[in-house]
């Protein structure tokens, strides 16, 4: 499906290009079509679109990853990537950057830099109160994220409101527009070794998410272990807050659905994630820039489809209870 949703993409637009023939398009270096490509096909499909969908993918996919790898740690379905303070960190690193005139790299580190920064003093609240209990874990996130929150909106009130306001806005409302092969290899840097790592540690997840006393009895290492899984979480979605904004609901809803099509256990259930949210992040970005003349933003639209579509997930999961 995200191979189809992906060949699509990348013909849908203002210039549209039927499937078959973006194929020819991205096969012309090697095998020459019947109909030569044009110059103004290529420079659409593979200079414009190609890394566009590209950073979709692996947004969208990074999110769903992140999402079913939290839900698993946490033991908890209704954990998100935000739970641990690390969007709205990053998301005061990139306000940050825009307000002082940083660009690409400069943006980018900042994000990483505040991002980190929240996970460690989520950290180090959940030491100070309780190192062993995950609910402090996630208490200690909810006050940070609200402390960031707080500190994004102080560097709002303090831009220019000609200048730099309306960009500081419309980056955390999140879009793919100023996307680039430049800002797709930055996305995928931190993005792929980081998703490669935890889809690795599907098995380790599967036995943490039996609880700590059963993991440590197994023979795995329960606290080093956690961090770890924050810490290759925190990257990913520092990375994707970085380049493009703040995107919601992805990592929350997405796992969701892939639950429930290939169960509980996160051997399937990880790469499931990642390739039903590569795909939906696409058809959503795709909605955004068809729907309107004007682009709509990404969170906008994850937010109006994301909440509609738990709101039905958890009328299922009632439904289920009572009927048990």
């Amino acid at each position: 499906m995200l191979v189809l949703t992906t060949v699509a993409s990348l013909g849908v637009g203002r210039f549209d290009i039927p499937p078959g023939r973006v194929v020819r398009v991205l096969l012309s270096p090697w095998l020459a079509p019947a109909e030569p490509v044009s110059p103004i096909e290529w420079s659409v499909v593979v200079v414009v679109r190609l890394p566009r969908v590209a950073m979709a993918v692996l947004a969208g996919a990074g999110l769903a990853l992140a999402g079913a790898s939290l839900q698993g740690l946490f033991r908890n379905p209704l954990v998100g990537p935000q739970v641990v303070g690390v969007s709205s960190g990053a998301a005061f690193g990139g306000t940050l950057a825009i307000l002082f005139g940083w660009q690409h790299l400069g943006l980018v580190g900042a994000a990483f830099a505040f991002g980190l920064s929240a996970l460690v003093l989520v950290w180090l609240f959940a030491s100070v109160v309780s190192r062993s209990n995950i609910l402090v874990l996630v208490l200690a996130g909810v006050v940070v994220s609200g402390f960031f929150g707080a500190l994004v909106s102080l560097v709002q009130f303090t831009a220019d409101s000609q200048d730099k306001l309306p960009v500081i806005v419309f980056w955390l409302l999140g879009s793919f527009a100023t996307a680039d092969a430049g800002r797709a290899a930055l996305l995928a840097g931190p993005v792929l070794p980081c998703a490669a790592a935890l889809l690795a540690l599907r098995w380790r997840i599967n036995i943490l998410s039996m609880g700590d006393e059963d993991a440590r009895a197994l023979g795995v290492p329960v606290a080093g272990l956690r961090w770890l899984l924050l810490v290759l979480t925190a990257m990913i979605v520092s990375a994707q807050v970085a380049v493009s904004g703040m995107i919601g609901w992805v990592g929350l809803v997405v796992p969701h659905l892939a639950r429930m099509l290939v169960g509980a256990d996160h051997r399937v259930l990880l790469p499931a994630s990642a390739l039903l949210g590569g795909s939906f992040l696409l058809l959503v970005d795709n909605a955004a820039r068809s729907m309107s003349a004007s682009e709509i933003p990404l969170g906008i639209l994850t937010a109006l489809i994301g909440t509609p579509m738990f709101a039905a997930l958890l009328w299922r999961t009632r439904e289920r209870w009572m009927d048990g």
